[in-house]
């Protein structure tokens, strides 16, 4: 299962710097994850500074 961003984020990028897939690219208002490259590693949650990362 793929994670996801709420609207929670602050656009920092810490959780695309943490992807060791580059599964998170900046969108037009916040940070997004793609579900077709995410493995559902979880590294992004642990990076996130605001908890802005969860599963789908």
């Amino acid at each position: 299962m793929a994670y996801v961003i709420s609207d929670s984020c602050i656009s920092c990028g810490a959780c695309a710097e943490g992807c060791p897939v580059s599964a998170i690219a900046e969108g037009e208002t916040q940070y997004q994850i793609d579900p077709e490259v995410c493995i559902s590693c979880g590294a992004c949650e642990a990076t996130c500074p605001v908890s802005a990362i969860a599963e789908e």
